[in-house]
């Protein structure tokens, strides 16, 4: 059984899970953790990679269940996630088919963090053409050795981060590539926008 946290426009290795095909379930009843990608993602930019970083409500001093988890739209962040993105991936060759898909996120407010992504999670199902039917856990999974925790191990922190024999990254093209070398794990969104249906091929590709 695989348990992975909830996360904004997960990376590919995250997607390598959602679509592998054993047991998996998103952890809903866990407490937030800042500075994870539960709510950020990195893409890669003119600049070189950037991080894209929802902001939440803060409750100070106190713990935060994840499903309480509300954002914070007292700044324009997603008129500045959705310039980013579309700075980053508008010369890239399938943009422009799941633009107008992924319009919506950017200008609908949704009050909780964990549907958000969900709602983020189910659209990029939609390009990849599948179908990703991953339930929440109804109580917070304990480790035992039937179990394959990322919740925490997929992570932006490199000392967090564990080896994963599945998950190989693979290369492909990126816009920037004249640039930069080969930059692996990014955002689902990245691989999406650059290989558009070969996308989950590469995610499956042994």
């Amino acid at each position: 059984m695989i348990v992975l946290s909830t996360a904004y426009l997960g990376n590919i290795q995250y997607y390598s899970k959602l679509l592998s095909d054993e047991e998996c379930f998103i952890e809903a009843n866990e407490n937030y953790i800042k500075q994870s990608y539960r709510n950020r993602c990195d893409i890669l930019s003119a600049n070189g990679v950037i991080s894209l970083s929802i902001p939440v409500i803060k409750r100070h001093g106190e713990k935060m269940p994840i499903r309480e988890v509300e954002i914070d739209y007292t700044m324009p962040w997603q008129k500045q996630h959705w310039k980013s993105i579309v700075s980053a991936y508008k010369s890239s060759p399938f943009f422009d088919y799941y633009e107008e898909l992924f319009i919506p996120h950017y200008t609908r407010k949704e009050k909780y963090l964990i549907d958000f992504n969900r709602r983020l999670m189910d659209t990029v199902a939609v390009c990849l053409g599948v179908s990703i039917e991953v339930p929440y856990t109804d109580k917070y999974v304990m480790y035992s050795p039937g179990v394959r925790d990322f919740r925490n191990t997929i992570s932006p922190k490199s000392r967090l981060r564990r080896e994963d024999s599945d998950f190989f990254a693979r290369p492909y093209y990126q816009v920037f590539s004249e640039k930069f070398p080969f930059q692996p794990n990014l955002s689902i969104i990245d691989l999406l926008f650059c290989e558009g249906t070969e996308a989950k091929k590469m995610i499956l590709m042994p």
